[in-house]
């Protein structure tokens, strides 16, 4: 069975968390985890630049069949999610500028994903991510497991094993050669 790369995103303006799996068959295991600190830096658009220019250099090296990414949330502050939000973006621009598909998947989906309970903490997250990629030594930020458990997440929901993704163009004439029945005539 052909072996699949899924990277996973933890968007932040602060801290960026990115975790790569491999997927071969029902076994998921850890390629790569990491973080791109940015907390730093204080003129926001170098930030979202440095974040385009880092996910762009991920996907260069890892190869990804996909990429997953945490869509981001309402909480008590609007100004931080505009500010994961346009994060979330040019990661997700980085990945499309490479022909690799884009998945988001919400913060509950994914808690309920990886610990069955859509408000696990982060502590329960991180300590059932590094269980079931068998991780000896455990991340040091919440961010890494984050993007790990998003990764995760896209594999468990089945896509990464039962269908191949196609890095093709989503142009009409695409879609009437995939779907002949559709056409008028």
């Amino acid at each position: 069975m052909k072996e699949k790369i899924i990277l996973g995103i933890d968007p932040g303006t602060n801290i960026l968390g990115y975790g790569a799996i491999v997927v071969s068959g029902n076994s998921i295991q850890m390629k790569d985890v990491g973080i791109l600190h940015l907390k730093k830096i204080d003129d926001a658009h170098e930030k979202l630049s440095l974040i385009y220019k880092q996910v762009n250099t991920l996907i260069k090296e890892l190869n990804p069949e996909a990429m997953a990414i945490e869509s981001p949330f309402f909480g008590k502050n609007v100004q931080s999610m505009l500010k994961l939000g346009r994060a979330q973006g040019v990661a997700i621009a980085a990945a499309v500028e490479l022909k690799v598909p884009v998945v988001e998947y919400s913060p509950k989906k994914i808690k309920m994903s990886i610990c069955g309970n859509g408000n696990a903490s982060k502590e329960q997250v991180s300590a059932m991510i590094c269980r079931l990629l068998k991780l000896n030594d455990v991340p040091a930020f919440f961010d890494e497991t984050d993007a790990l458990a998003t990764a995760v997440c896209f594999a468990l929901q089945g896509i990464a094993h039962k269908t191949t993704i196609k890095k093709s163009d989503n142009s009409w004439s695409n879609y009437l050669k995939e779907n002949p029945k559709k056409m008028i005539k």
